[in-house]
């Protein structure tokens, strides 16, 4: 577990291999007084083979448990995710299958890009108290609302870049501080990305694959406190 800073309003590459790319939009707040913003992921995007799936937590005033705050685009075109029946999305490339699952009533998926990547996303608001206890200072008329997440990245190459893509490389070491309970790490000058869709940053690898492009598996998971501080 570690947390990733960023900055408020802009994009970064979270993986970055030759086959498969993963950015991350950040909305976040400044108090008077800090140095630093405080941070969430508030969009996703995938890019693999000639493809491209974003899913957005919209913006919402007030949270609502009730309420779907979910937005997902396949190829720029906004797609929807049924609620009933078998609550999914999917599409078939002819080479990958793509799946975006309701996992709760609203406001929760597990989106599966076939053989390269899953993962559970959960928008959720910060709360009043985490507002309070934390001093972020948040307007009243935002929620805030961003993606708690975790990966599954069974097919990545042993030079994987990004902010999380490195700590998968063979004898990784991470550079946080251990023993702290909120551990930092850095790298926004290499992964920046000059949009969500954009695969290019300083140590971005991610090339453009054919549809029967294939990859070398190194089964693993993990979880990323990514953003909140």
């Amino acid at each position: 577990m570690f947390y990733f800073h960023g900055s408020k309003g802009r994009d970064f590459a979270l993986v970055s291999d030759t086959n498969l790319q993963i950015n991350a939009h950040f909305i976040g707040s400044r108090p008077n007084g800090r140095r630093r913003d405080y941070t969430w992921v508030q969009s996703v995007s995938i890019k693999f083979d000639t493809h491209t799936l974003i899913i957005l937590a919209k913006k919402a005033a007030q949270w609502d448990d009730l309420v779907d705050k979910l937005l997902v685009k396949w190829d720029g075109e906004e797609v929807t995710v049924p609620f009933d029946g078998e609550a999914e999305w999917k599409t078939d490339t002819g080479v990958r299958e793509v799946v975006v699952e309701r996992t709760d009533d609203t406001n929760a998926v597990k989106v599966t890009v076939g053989g390269l990547v899953s993962i559970h996303m959960k928008a959720v608001p910060v709360t009043k108290e985490d507002d309070k206890a934390h001093n972020y200072q948040l307007p009243s008329n935002d929620a805030f609302a961003h993606f708690e997440l975790q990966f599954e990245l069974p097919n990545l190459s042993d030079d994987v870049e990004g902010i999380l893509g490195k700590t998968y490389r063979p004898g990784y070491v991470s550079p946080v501080k251990r023993g702290i309970a909120m551990p930092i790490m850095g790298g926004e000058d290499k992964y920046e990305t000059s949009s969500l869709t954009s695969p290019l940053c300083k140590l971005c690898r991610f090339q453009i694959q054919s549809e029967s492009a294939t990859t070398t598996a190194t089964a693993t998971d993990t979880d990323i406190g990514i953003s909140q501080y």
